[in-house]
């Protein structure tokens, strides 16, 4: 294998400083809590009553949060940041902003700005790495089209970084993760695997090819959002991030009462992943994730570890996920083309509600 130092860009760490990994007990969106954990934390934690004009809050676990402010105008305000999934600050800090502006775009909305977040062990890390953290980030802004307009540091024990995300959109075109149909159909934008990546990267088992294509799909942006949002054959709209491809296809099926069918032979994969996953390669996020909602999963009989590992791998800056109607899956299709989301395709549909939330078939 090459070693991680030979991967990275231009960039040389100052001598005796740390690997950014070795910094954080979890990196990317394997940092989030637990949707069991999360759930039982929030339970009891009074809200004031939401005004009429928060057309989207925290009821429907969506990816972003939506105030209406006239009749044609909404903002859309979501908050996203993790521990370093990378050790080169660059791609670390362009990821984790990808990661955040990519929950306005699977509202359908267009970033206006963002905020920095940023919590670094300043007498741990140098100057020139933290500097470096922010250029990958105002990269990935630039990308959008955006300006940092601002933000807040901390010294802290973990190195912490994203964004607060502004953006704006039509009311009438919000996509939520909680209005799919029956008869929908289920299209993912990206491959799974970049959590499996990013622990075979941390034991020293990920090659230069397959560091370069995780980057590539972690810092490529959601950018497809607002055309999806136009069309109105589209009835749902999420983001697969942090608690995998089950966890975000249940919060579909469970906001809009329905099951969610998924087909795993359809499902793409980064190459490698499914080889490095039988290997047991994978994250303890994974394991997290299914402890929390593999009760409300259905999986056939022969499905392995390597393969539920998958289902559930946390996803940092992952791919949309469509519910559309049939008659709109060669317009979805075509605008992720257009985005150049090659490997964007069917991966199943929503039916009635049956036992499980979601039931998935070899």
């Amino acid at each position: 294998m090459i070693p991680y130092s030979n991967m990275t860009s231009n960039y040389t760490p100052p001598a005796q400083e740390p690997r950014l990994t070795s910094l954080s007990h979890g990196g990317g969106c394997g940092c989030k809590i637990a949707p069991s954990v999360l759930a039982e934390i929030l339970k009891n934690v009074p809200q004031l009553p939401f005004p009429k004009e928060l057309l989207i809050g925290i009821e429907t676990s969506d990816d972003a949060a939506i105030y209406q402010i006239n009749e044609s105008q909404a903002i859309v305000a979501t908050t996203d940041f993790f521990m370093p999934i990378v050790d080169d600050p660059f791609d670390f800090g362009k990821i984790a902003a990808t990661n955040a502006i990519s929950d306005i775009y699977a509202m359908g909305g267009t970033p206006l700005f963002a905020l920095a977040l940023v919590g670094m062990p300043i007498k741990v890390l140098s100057n020139l790495t933290i500097a470096r953290i922010l250029e990958g980030g105002a990269e990935a802004c630039r990308g959008a089209g955006i300006p940092i307009a601002g933000g807040h540091t901390i010294d802290s024990v973990e190195p912490i970084y994203g964004l607060v995300a502004i953006g704006i959109i039509d009311p009438k075109l919000v996509k939520s993760n909680a209005s799919a149909q029956v008869g929908d159909v289920l299209i993912l934008s990206k491959p799974l695997g970049v959590g499996i990546l990013s622990a075979a990267l941390k034991k020293d088992h990920l090659d230069q090819a397959g560091y370069q294509e995780m980057i590539a799909n972690t810092t490529k942006l959601n950018t497809a959002g607002p055309d999806l949002a136009k069309l109105a054959g589209v009835h749902a709209l999420t983001d697969v991030t942090g608690f995998g491809l089950a966890g975000h296809a249940l919060e579909i099926a469970r906001g809009s009462k329905c099951t969610a069918h998924i087909l795993w032979k359809e499902i793409p994969l980064l190459s490698g992943v499914q080889a490095l996953a039988d290997q047991g390669i994978i994250t303890g996020a994974s394991d997290r994730n299914w402890v929390s909602y593999g009760s409300d999963v259905s999986l056939p009989d022969g499905f392995s570890t390597a393969q539920q590992a998958l289902l559930t791998d946390p996803q940092t800056s992952g791919g949309l996920l469509v519910s559309c109607s049939p008659e709109a899956v060669e317009e979805v299709l075509a605008i992720f083309k257009k985005h150049q989301f090659f490997n964007a395709c069917i991966i199943g549909q929503m039916s009635n509600k049956q036992d499980y939330p979601l039931m998935v078939s070899m």
